[in-house]
């Protein structure tokens, strides 16, 4: 199974998202100085943006819901995923978002 569908499947089974858009940006990264993302197999997946809405976020700070993201995907942290760029809102911050002159 690929990384991007471990990822979707992690999240999804442990946080119930409204939204969740999981986008690999490896080739963002090409000739990355650092050797885990230069030795790393070709095909990406090492680095992935992720956008969460999920009212398991309600009444936590932004640090401890990126912390839980980062628990559940431990395992692909460990072998082949280098970086996420996380997004996490609870349905009420992304409808306020979404009703933002900036988002309009």
């Amino acid at each position: 199974m690929d990384y991007r569908t471990r990822i979707e499947d992690k999240l999804t089974r442990h946080l119930e998202p409204v939204r969740l858009r999981i986008k690999d940006v490896s080739h963002r990264h090409a000739g990355h100085a650092d050797r885990r993302v230069s030795d790393a197999p070709e095909g990406g997946e090492t680095h992935f943006s992720v956008e969460v809405v999920s009212a398991r976020f309600d009444g936590m700070a932004r640090l401890a819901r990126h912390r839980l993201v980062n628990e559940l995907l431990a395992d692909e942290l460990k072998e082949r995923v280098h970086a996420l760029q996380l997004r996490t809102l609870t349905p009420a911050e992304d409808a306020a978002a979404a009703d933002s002159p900036r988002r309009r």
